[in-house]
């Protein structure tokens, strides 16, 4: 099983960038975490992490018939990007969005969130162990998906 983990801007400031918000935990950090915990689990983690909203859209993309699922994290494009939201939609891959911080706490423009009604549930507020959250709520998604296929 392949799931692909996608970052999106900022998230490579992650242990410096606004610490009382995201914490110190580096994205390389949270990364080396979460393949090691779906290493154990039988499961292949490929990251990608861009700034640019067409490297992410790319990359969904490109998962379909290669992913198994997505745990993407949109960043500040879960707020204002239809093309990201459009390639979750279109590439027909089961995706968990998750953000390291409650966004309903916290500005207002940030309680609306493009992506999430094209993914099959959400993770916030946990920090970087939110991931994993992610990835055992997109695992279990996965396995009733398949039990169903067999009936």
């Amino acid at each position: 099983m392949k799931i692909l983990v996608v970052n999106g801007p900022n998230l490579k400031l992650l242990g410096t960038r606004e610490p009382s918000i995201y914490g110190r935990e580096t994205l390389d950090s949270i990364m080396r975490r979460l393949t090691a915990y779906a290493a154990a689990k039988g499961v292949c983690v490929e990251a990608v992490q861009s700034d640019d909203e067409g490297a992410l859209v790319a990359a969904i993309g490109a998962a379909r018939g290669a992913c198994d699922g997505i745990v993407i994290n949109p960043a500040a494009y879960t707020h204002t990007s239809v093309a990201v939201r459009d390639a979750l939609a279109a590439c027909g891959v089961p995706a968990v969005e998750v953000h390291l911080s409650n966004t309903h706490k916290r500005e207002a423009f940030r309680h609306a969130s493009l992506t999430a009604p094209v993914c099959v549930g959400q993770v916030m507020g946990f920090g970087g162990a939110g991931y994993v959250l992610a990835l055992d709520g997109l695992l279990q998604y996965l396995e009733a998906q398949e039990k169903d296929m067999l009936k």
